[in-house]
């Protein structure tokens, strides 16, 4: 379970631990949607309201990777498997009861809606993201299910490390995402400096995997200036073979653990960022249909 160290800097950074392995976080479009200062790319581009989306993680810190970019602390990583694990029903309990406490302070304060923050209170949209990748929970299927016996979307996002348990997903989530952040196993090596030893061989195989999976999908490429930002062909070869309904080109963000491991200059713009999306649409038979700017994202679809 998570270690005593890990624990203290969770809670500094303002995560709240559910149980002994997962974690929900408010993310800062939520408390801008409350307040009516905006919402998220992902409202704009999916329909997801950002003042009713639950962002949480059943694997806080354990993870496949400790990529360079990431803003985990990824020194604490706990490694690539559990030996023990709760109940999902747990976890999605615990979920709802710390997502409720952590946003409990905005219902006394100035200038927030109040028909948002009751809606708030009962997030319709799970983000199982946040931090770690999600896929080393064993029973993922059933968190799945557990949300969606509450009448829930869900979108999961996975480094595609773990194609097995993506396989055998009897429930699968409203929304899959895959981070493809390198289009070749050099730059992948670099980049996401792996901790197994098969990854960059996995991530092909769920790249295969993709299009016998009937949900919509969704390529992410994190752009870090310097790193990643390169070879939009192999980049296209591959997500070719995905095959996804959409991708979007997200700017790496200057924020949490990164700033032990890069610098600003490796933040793109977003002109950058519209720029490498439109070379990866010119290689791919998609458009560049949306973005937004605030977020420095690109979202293309077919």
């Amino acid at each position: 379970m998570i270690s005593e160290a890990l624990r203290r800097l969770l809670a500094k950074q303002h995560y709240s631990l559910v149980g002994g392995h997962s974690a929900v976080k408010p993310c800062l479009w939520l408390k801008k949607s409350l307040r009516g200062e905006g919402h998220c790319y992902k409202q704009r581009f999916y329909g997801i309201e950002s003042h009713r989306c639950m962002q949480m993680t059943p694997a806080v810190g354990w993870c496949t990777h400790a990529c360079v970019f990431c803003w985990r602390n990824t020194e604490h990583t706990m490694g690539v498997g559990m030996d023990s694990w709760e109940d999902p029903e747990e976890i999605v309990e615990g979920c709802f009861n710390a997502q409720r406490q952590a946003i409990s302070g905005f219902g006394g304060s100035d200038g927030v809606d109040m028909d948002r923050f009751r809606e708030a209170q009962e997030p319709s949209h799970a983000a199982i993201s946040l931090a770690g990748e999600p896929t080393i929970y064993p029973d993922i299927g059933g968190l799945i299910e557990c949300f969606k016996k509450r009448a829930m979307t869900t979108y999961l996002v996975t480094n595609g490390t773990l194609p097995g348990r993506l396989e055998a997903l009897d429930t699968l989530p409203s929304q899959l995402y895959m981070s493809l952040v390198a289009p070749d196993r050099e730059t992948h090596r670099r980049v996401c400096a792996p901790l197994v030893s098969d990854a960059w061989d996995s991530i092909n195989s769920t790249l295969e995997l993709f299009p016998s999976l009937d949900t919509r999908k969704v390529i992410r490429l994190t752009a870090v200036k310097g790193w990643n930002m390169l070879d939009p062909q192999a980049y296209a070869r591959l997500i070719s073979r995905a095959n996804p309904d959409f991708v979007e080109v997200k700017a790496f963000m200057f924020v949490g653990g990164s700033r032990n491991r890069l610098s600003m200059d490796n933040m793109p713009s977003h002109s950058e960022v519209r720029a490498f999306a439109g070379e990866l649409a010119g290689e791919l038979s998609y458009e560049v249909a949306d973005e937004k700017v605030e977020s420095r994202v690109a979202l293309l679809k077919r």
